[in-house]
């Protein structure tokens, strides 16, 4: 999948699951049960106080990859650095996500053939990133902030492609696409640590299709 595919399956499915800290058979379940649901994007993020992250992350992405079929698009997240971007392409994510922005490292995402998505949360910070070439604009933290913020925010800065990420549940989503973002990142309802704990995977495939189901109404 090349970059313009990326940016179109993004904006389509509108919903990336983010995952931090779960590896190995269990990040394989719960992508399984998330997919079954309907969940076609899917972020990994480094842990840049884990001096194996590189390693474990390009690991588990190349077997997401593999166990699914390459039927999942597949991103990592927290990249902070030009090391950290270069094992993302290695490991064959397509798209890169920070929780912050960093010219450089957009740049040089867009010379790798990556869909850049850096972090962001000021009106400074959001025009800098799309001078920048970003794809995709990650509005962070967006649950902290507010949909208000949020609101006032989107109204004179609107030509920029949102996703919202942190806190978001079923009922922000459906604020965030009636304000007009392109999407968001959801972590905690559809990677909940508790049912994963329990053995409740089927669940979380019914909390990913509600998430899908609310999408569908703006696709």
């Amino acid at each position: 999948m090349d970059r313009e595919q990326t940016i179109k399956t993004i904006e389509k499915e509108k919903l990336i699951v983010i995952t931090r800290g779960i590896t190995g058979d269990d990040l394989v379940r719960l992508a399984k049960a998330l997919y079954a649901g309907g969940i076609r994007c899917f972020e990994i993020t480094y842990d840049p106080s884990d001096p194996n992250t590189l390693a474990e992350v390009k690991s588990d992405l190349q077997r997401l990859d593999k166990e699914l079929n390459g039927q999942l698009l597949l991103g990592i997240g927290t990249v902070l650095t030009k090391e950290q971007l270069h094992n993302a392409k290695e490991a064959g994510a397509k798209f890169i996500v920070s929780p912050n922005f960093n010219p450089e490292i957009v740049k040089e995402t867009l010379k790798l053939g990556l869909v850049s998505v850096p972090g962001v949360m000021t009106p400074t910070e959001i025009c800098a990133a799309d001078e920048a070439g970003a794809d995709f604009i990650k509005f962070f933290p967006a649950g902290t902030l507010g949909v208000k913020y949020c609101k006032d925010i989107y109204a004179p800065i609107h030509h920029v492609k949102y996703l919202a990420t942190v806190g978001v549940s079923e009922e922000t989503l459906r604020e965030y696409l009636d304000l007009g973002f392109a999407g968001a990142g959801v972590s905690s309802q559809l990677i909940d640590k508790k049912l994963r704990d329990a053995g409740k995977f089927d669940e979380l495939t019914k909390r990913a299709k509600r998430f899908v189901s609310i999408v569908n109404e703006y696709n």
